[in-house]
């Protein structure tokens, strides 16, 4: 994969990450805790896939 496509991937899942914090902030304000438990999970995962975009992309130097 080259620099501009993992540059491209981790600004989408950021976006795409900021976007569910704010789901997460609107469940949590609406008592939906069994739908919050989901979106934190989705939160973790998203983040060790941008963990490893990161690592692809320092590894390209």
């Amino acid at each position: 994969m080259d620099r501009r496509s993992l540059e491209s991937q981790i600004a989408e899942l950021k976006m795409d990450y900021i976007s569910l914090q704010g789901d997460i902030e609107k469940l949590e304000s609406t008592g939906h805790g069994d739908q919050i438990a989901k979106a934190e999970e989705r939160l973790a995962a998203m983040e060790e896939r941008l963990a490893g975009l990161n690592r692809q992309l320092d590894d390209l130097g």
